[in-house]
């Protein structure tokens, strides 16, 4: 089963500000995959099953970054 989810990050203004968010989240077991649009600020999750929210957010924060 894959599940994808779409979140809100605030405060990247740049490639490096994705890439950073990209790998603290691909860090988190189970993702298969990160999406990153800095102009939109949304990040989308695939991974192989459901993911806590807060380790979501605990990787955004790792990042220097916030989920809203």
């Amino acid at each position: 089963m894959t599940v994808e989810a779409t979140y809100t990050v605030t405060g990247m203004t740049c490639g490096h500000c994705a890439a950073s968010v990209r790998e603290e989240i691909s860090e988190i077991a189970g993702v298969t995959g990160v999406d990153v649009n800095v102009e939109t600020g949304s990040v989308t999750v695939t991974s192989e099953a459901d993911l806590a929210r807060d380790a979501i957010a605990a990787a955004v924060d790792e990042a220097g970054y916030t989920l809203v």
